[in-house]
């Protein structure tokens, strides 16, 4: 099942809820890089900058890093909602007016075009959130390769990457005790039944968010509790007692792990931050140039 079905409106607000709830350590500890490495982080995007930031909207992060930059020029936010876009933009620009905001309403797994770039000094990517991990090794490579398009050159990828750590600290943020995290999962398949004439029956799912050691992820799923035949969007779907419908996967890095898929994407790892523990990462990619490339 596709992640994006997770986040209807009431997925959205689920989600944000997840991110509260104290199992759930990216958040926080992404933010608390972000404060403590500002000045770093502001010094390697530089002056003058474009912000490009793919399925965003106007929250903490986004506020944090624009407000620690120097002078930046232009912030372009994608997101496949018009009215969270405009709704964004115009909160913005009441917290920064000197700063254009130019919306895009697309969805960054699709091809999109940039608007022209007059007046900035280089480009850079703001993916946080470890959004990276929720998408399959060759998805991820993709998407990746076209943000470095992006960047040219000059510019860079400042992108949130979650590191791995014993199933013991990563599996309760993605099965929380207040039990939200299942419920954003099981919302998912009240969104089926109505909007492509599913007939599925919550109470016969449970959710489920082991960690898989052998491929470093969390899968994340609801698995039927009894035999049943199921139907969504004019198709038939028979499952079995103990059947897992996967509804989204969070993959974990070494920092080694993941400087070999942003290689594999024509970007080299120039910066790292992490938090004391080691939890979570905030790296910034840049592209390689063909002289570098060997």
């Amino acid at each position: 099942m596709s992640a994006k079905l997770l986040y209807d409106k009431r997925g959205a607000v689920l989600f944000e809820k997840i991110c509260e709830q104290p199992e759930y350590y990216p958040t926080d500890t992404e933010l608390d890089i972000l404060r403590t490495c500002a000045d770093e982080i502001s010094a390697v995007i530089g002056p003058a900058a474009r912000v490009v930031e793919p399925g965003s909207g106007e929250g903490i992060k986004t506020k944090l890093l624009l407000s620690k930059l120097s002078d930046p020029r232009v912030f372009v936010p994608l997101d496949i909602s018009r009215a969270q876009l405009e709704d964004a933009a115009h909160h913005l620009n009441e917290s920064f007016p000197d700063l254009r905001v130019q919306p895009i309403c697309a969805d960054f797994h699709d091809e999109f075009d940039l608007p022209p770039d007059e007046g900035v000094r280089k480009t850079s990517v703001f993916f946080p959130g470890s959004t990276i991990g929720n998408m399959e090794p060759d998805e991820a490579r993709d998407l990746l390769r076209r943000f470095a398009a992006f960047c040219r050159p000059d510019g860079g990828i400042l992108i949130g990457v979650d590191l791995e750590k014993p199933p013991a600290i990563v599996e309760p943020a993605y099965d929380d005790d207040a039990g939200v995290s299942a419920a954003f999962a099981l919302n998912v398949l009240q969104r089926l039944n109505r909007e492509l004439d599913g007939d599925f029956d919550p109470d016969q799912f449970r959710y489920e968010a082991p960690y898989d050691s052998e491929h470093h992820r969390i899968e994340m799923g609801l698995v039927s509790r009894v035999d049943q035949t199921v139907h969504v969007a004019g198709e038939a779907f028979d499952l079995r007692a103990g059947e897992k419908i996967i509804t989204e996967y969070s993959y974990k890095f070494t920092l080694e792990r993941f400087a070999d898929l942003a290689r594999s994407a024509g970007l080299r790892v120039s910066h790292v931050w992490c938090d004391p523990k080691r939890y979570f990462s905030v790296q910034y990619l840049t592209p390689v140039t063909r002289g570098a490339a060997g």
